[in-house]
């Protein structure tokens, strides 16, 4: 029998003809959602911007393709230079030990120096700041509750720089503004976009917490830079695994990628470096707080979830038991054990020295017992870190500046990390001024930037549950990874600035929120404009609110006037 169908609709360029209610709402401006082909589910392309652009900026076509393959890489750079250029200028003001750095920054230079941290004697402070090289580095040992990673990455600036300020700042500020250009590349991969990615990047730059953690050698901000870290490794695997995939699919004879069970259901995706890479990070990011253990568990579920929705698209009928049996167990060795062998290996220095504190536990205090057959240092490792544990869970003592993960993400009670009240004319306070000025470092994020984060996160919330979109999802987890767990800890003493593990996927999703603000592709150019105009206020205002904020994260000395303007809080005070 002969078909009488169009010949249209037996291609496989054909459109399927719109139901009949999807017709008759064309009038209303309704589109069905454009049919995308398997090759670019599985490897999505880059997008590129409209060809009416580059008219307008004199642009001639032969440049374009350079052009937009020097952004990839030249965007993400310029914004990270101008992060750099923030952090790094008159980085070692103000000249004194601001906050939790009495701590950090005398147990990175004995780390750095013998190898375990050291018992400071109490209001040494002052003597280091006055002539470092007169104070010497107590050879007993000091109890400490944290691991040792962020104090090595601290201690390395210090043996660069000295025993000052700026040496301890210094890495922390580097890793700072490295995680700024990580995070371009990171949103472009994310959402194919160059311009959103280095949008992502550009919010966190700006961003007044994670600028005043850039510019502090405390330990927060070196483990968001190995859980960023972790994640664009995972995110590189996901790409890597998918190009994998859609390589051994079947091609039909018109050139059209086809699923196929049997692939989908049996191939074995082989090395993964990138993954390897992930649990690398995760381990120096559990090596620097604890915390990074909550989000080594959230991105191993993250990334098992990515390999079962990459088998189903590719075919498989059955993708969560393909992915139980040929990529749970590569997923969990190439991470867990590597993070646990980097933790480990993190704690060398304490390892080959006899002065550490409880370094000779196992061959005193804790002779005897089930596991003896384990070396000492191991077993003296152990008992070190159930005592931190205890440590930690039982840390309930107040603070001025404490404050619930409830309240966080609206700013509700930032940290004073440093407060100085010069006269007129000394210490840098105007000489015309009225009153005494104020000289703060305040750890709070961007205030327009938080706050418009609240509903991009609603945004992404429901991109990810109605739409099933795997990039709303991974921010979510990745905001949820860092956030979350405080939640089960509501009565222990923490800070708003535990918040700056998860600030750069806030930008992510505030970034994702403002593409869709500027409209979807093929939108007509009165929807562009209405958008650019929205979104770019947006902008504008978050760049003004962190400039307004500005003296408030530096130390800078303002007029106590123009400080109390600055406090739009009650609480912030």
């Amino acid at each position: 029998m002969t078909s009488t169908a169009p010949k249209t609709l037996q291609g496989k360029d054909a459109d399927p003809q719109p139901a009949g209610w999807q017709q008759r709402l064309r009038r209303f401006g309704y589109a069905p959602r454009p049919v995308i082909g398997l090759r670019e589910r599985l490897v999505p392309p880059y997008t590129r911007p409209s060809e009416r652009l580059w008219p307008v900026f004199g642009i001639p076509p032969a440049v374009v393709n350079p052009l937009l393959r020097t952004a990839a890489w030249g965007g993400p750079l310029l914004v990270a230079l101008v992060a750099g250029v923030l952090r790094f200028w008159n980085l070692g003001s103000p000249k004194a030990v601001i906050f939790d750095e009495t701590y950090y920054a005398k147990d990175a230079w004995a780390l750095i120096n013998q190898g375990y941290e050291g018992s400071w004697p109490k209001d040494i402070d002052k003597s280091i700041l006055r002539d470092p090289s007169s104070v010497p580095i107590p050879t007993d040992p000091g109890y400490v509750v944290h691991p040792p990673v962020g104090k090595w990455v601290i201690g390395i600036g210090e043996q660069l720089f000295g025993f000052t300020p700026f040496g301890w700042r210094f890495m922390v500020a580097v890793l700072g503004t490295l995680s700024v250009l990580m995070l371009c590349r990171i949103g472009r991969r994310l959402f194919r976009s160059t311009f959103l990615g280095c949008l992502a990047g550009a919010l966190l730059a700006v961003d007044g917490l994670h600028f005043v953690m850039s510019r502090t050698a405390l330990l927060d901000l070196v483990l968001m830079f190995f859980v960023l870290a972790a994640f664009g490794a995972l995110v590189v695997d996901r790409d890597w695994a998918r190009r994998r995939l859609a390589a051994a699919l079947p091609v039909d004879e018109d050139g059209v990628l086809r699923p196929d069970a049997t692939v989908a259901e049996t191939l074995r995706l082989g090395w993964r470096p990138w993954r390897l890479t992930a649990g690398l990070m995760l381990g120096l990011a559990a090596g620097t707080k604890w915390n990074g253990l909550y989000v080594m568990a959230a991105f191993g579920l993250l990334t098992v979830l990515w390999d079962v929705g990459t088998r189903r698209t590719a075919g498989a009928v059955q993708p969560y038991r393909a992915v139980l049996k040929k990529d749970l167990v590569p997923a969990f060795v190439s991470t867990v054990p590597v993070a646990i062998v980097t933790y480990i290996a993190s704690w060398t220095g304490w390892i080959v020295t006899d002065k550490g504190y409880f370094r000779d536990w196992a061959g005193t205090a804790g002779k005897g017992g089930s596991f003896t057959w384990l070396p000492d240092w191991l077993r003296s490792l152990w008992h070190y870190e159930t005592e931190v544990y205890q440590f930690h869970v039982n840390l309930t003592s107040g603070h001025t500046y404490q404050s619930n993960p409830w309240s966080w993400i609206v700013l509700g009670r930032p940290v004073s990390y440093y407060y100085e009240s010069p006269s007129a004319g000394i210490d840098g306070c105007p000489s015309d001024a009225a009153d005494k000025c104020a000289s703060e470092v305040l750890a709070l994020g961007t205030p327009l930037l938080w706050w418009a984060a609240c509903f991009a996160i609603a945004y992404i919330l429901w991109r990810w549950l109605f739409r099933r979109d795997w990039r709303a999802g991974a921010i979510a987890c990745g905001i949820a990874a860092g956030w979350v767990p405080w939640f089960f800890y509501q009565e222990r003493t923490i800070f708003l600035f535990y918040a700056v593990v998860f600030v750069p996927f806030l930008c992510l999703a505030v970034a994702m929120m403002l593409g869709a603000i500027l409209g979807p592709p093929g939108s007509d150019e009165r929807r562009r404009a209405i958008g650019a105009i929205g979104a770019g206020v947006l902008v504008l205002l978050i760049i003004w609110n962190f400039i307004y904020f500005h003296p408030l994260y530096t130390g800078t000395p303002i007029p106590v006037e123009d400080w109390r303007n600055r406090m739009w809080l009650d609480t912030w005070v």
